[in-house]
């Protein structure tokens, strides 16, 4: 006596759905008939099985109309579980055969996935799916969710399908925006900062968009000392001409950056972009000159201007001619600062020996320049935190890495800290 439900191989259904868009192949060739008898099947009810035959056929063919037409009654019929699989399956292939062809039509278009997402929950959600097709079906939703904007729906579906051993490139990266999109930043850039140090420990270099993103969300946030953990580890990791302006910039050269700089802790970051050679364009330059220049550091003024003039940064105009001889004219009259030195060798504080380092600094004599700030620390410097600054500045030039290291981080407070910190990530820089 024949069966009241219909079986199809369970072999065939899970083949179809592993590749995403294939049709489950609802009947064996005729050759394998007596192998498919004997595995398991899925019990389709007669209703279901008599429209399921013809929907696989017009798939098969990309008869999409034709298809529509007989998947629409094999959903009306499905009644067990085993239907409403075959039912999903059906469906959810041919909602994306529909978006490849609306993409062929037009791929400019934007797509609507939003359809995928039924079938797919009750592909996910059906005792007939196997382990590893579970994985991929809650990363698929997780997707959806995501690009639908309903991120904690989109963060569940993607550490499930983590849990389940599903692998993907994207998988991390796309945890830690739902998680960000959904409202626990921290949280989230703490996640990013995982898939970033297991990214490169497994020897790949984590991409930049990795950084860019974190250091967006973190500012949209108002993060203030998270930022500048990324823009940090940003320019450490790519420290291009144009990353180290960026970040700069976004630090503290522009109005609304994070940290407020007075005059001598822009100077700072100015040294900090002609060292690493990324000077923007003639207000950069002009600008860290004038500043050298007001702070009595004609040696640096000259310096500065003239590289600006080499770099085709500054206009060699009668403006600049002027200013130039000026500063020469002063970096001559300002000779040597042994006398100064002396002096502040016998004085009872630092101050002296401080601001005689600053004149070594500007005429590039760095040995000199780390000397003095030194001997202003051991004397008790009021600002020993610009001091160490300035004797990290003179360690780094001076090839003294360890040195200037140390100084950076004996910098405590805020914004000398940070800058001490873009300091450091040039210390430690990778290749660019």
């Amino acid at each position: 006596m024949k069966s009241p439900m219909a079986s199809m191989s369970k072999l065939a259904l899970a083949a179809a759905l592993s590749a995403g868009i294939a049709a489950p192949a609802l009947f064996a060739p005729a050759a394998a008939a007596k192998k498919e008898e004997a595995k398991p099947g899925y019990k389709l009810s007669p209703a279901v099985l008599k429209v399921a035959k013809p929907a696989q056929d017009a798939l098969q063919a990309n008869d999409l109309a034709t298809a529509e037409t007989n998947i629409a009654a094999v959903e009306a019929g499905a009644s067990t579980d085993d239907d409403k699989y075959v039912a999903a399956a059906l469906r959810y292939d041919l909602e994306q055969r529909k978006l490849a062809a609306a993409q062929q039509a037009n791929p400019n278009a934007a797509l609507d996935e939003t359809k995928l997402a039924g079938p797919l929950a009750t592909l996910y959600a059906s005792p007939n799916t196997a382990p590893d097709a579970k994985a991929r079906y809650a990363y698929r939703l997780g997707a959806l969710n995501y690009n639908s904007k309903k991120y904690a729906a989109a963060n569940q579906y993607l550490q499930q399908a983590q849990q389940l051993g599903y692998k993907d490139p994207n998988l991390p990266l796309l945890l830690v925006k739902s998680k960000i999109e959904g409202g626990d930043v921290k949280g989230g850039l703490a996640d990013l900062s995982t898939v970033i140090e297991q990214t490169n420990a497994s020897g790949q270099k984590a991409p930049e968009d990795y950084y860019r993103y974190g250091i967006s969300r973190a500012n949209a946030a108002k993060l203030n000392p998270e930022t500048m953990t990324w823009l940090t580890r940003y320019v450490q990791a790519y420290p291009t001409a144009k990353n180290w302006r960026d970040v700069a910039i976004m630090f503290g050269l522009q109005q609304g950056s994070i940290a407020t700089l007075d005059k001598d802790q822009k100077l700072d970051v100015y040294r900090l972009l002609r060292m690493a050679n990324a000077l923007a364009d003639q207000a950069h330059y002009l600008d860290y000159a004038q500043t050298t220049r007001d702070r009595g550091l004609p040696g640096e003024t000259v310096a500065v201007v003239q590289e600006g003039i080499a770099k085709g940064k500054v206009p060699n105009d009668a403006n600049t001619k002027a200013f130039l001889a000026t500063a020469t004219a002063a970096a001559k009259a300002e000779g040597s600062l042994s006398g100064l030195e002396a002096k502040a060798k016998s004085a009872a504080d630092g101050k002296l020996a401080s601001q005689t380092g600053d004149g070594y600094l500007g005429q590039g004599n760095w040995t000199k320049a780390a000397e003095l700030y030194r001997l202003a620390l051991s004397k008790g410097a009021a600002n020993a935190d610009a001091v160490n600054t300035h004797l990290g500045i003179a360690l780094t030039h001076a090839g003294d890495k360890a040195g200037a290291q140390a100084a950076f981080a004996a910098v405590k407070t805020q914004p000398r800290a940070d800058i001490a910190a873009l300091w450091t990530a040039y210390l430690n820089q990778s290749a660019a």
